[in-house]
């Protein structure tokens, strides 16, 4: 998996544990694919601001995936129910996880 991906899964995950500039410039690069240049243009600050806050963000996800290990636990999880034979005991496992 490539690496902008993965912090984009990250994201999903562990988004709301970062500041609210994170956040932000997070979106502004990995959605909406703004250069640094535009996100610090539209924001008022430096391309090197940018820079750290996204780089900051990127070690954050990074570290909180490292100790939580929520991602890695759901596709475990996935991996798991998708080799329950029995089509009502899947069902009922996917119905208590969701």
């Amino acid at each position: 998996m490539e690496n902008r991906d993965y912090l984009i899964i990250l994201y999903d995950y562990y988004g709301e544990l970062l500041s609210e500039d994170n956040k932000r410039y997070f979106e502004d690069y990995y959605f909406d694919n703004l250069s640094l240049a535009e996100i610090a243009e539209n924001n008022n600050v430096s391309r090197n601001n940018i820079h750290k806050h996204l780089k900051s963000s990127e070690e954050k996800l990074l570290f909180f995936e490292e100790k939580l290990k929520l991602y890695k636990k759901d596709l475990n999880i996935e991996l798991r129910l998708k080799n329950i034979k029995d089509e009502k005991i899947r069902k009922e496992v996917e119905k208590i996880l969701n």
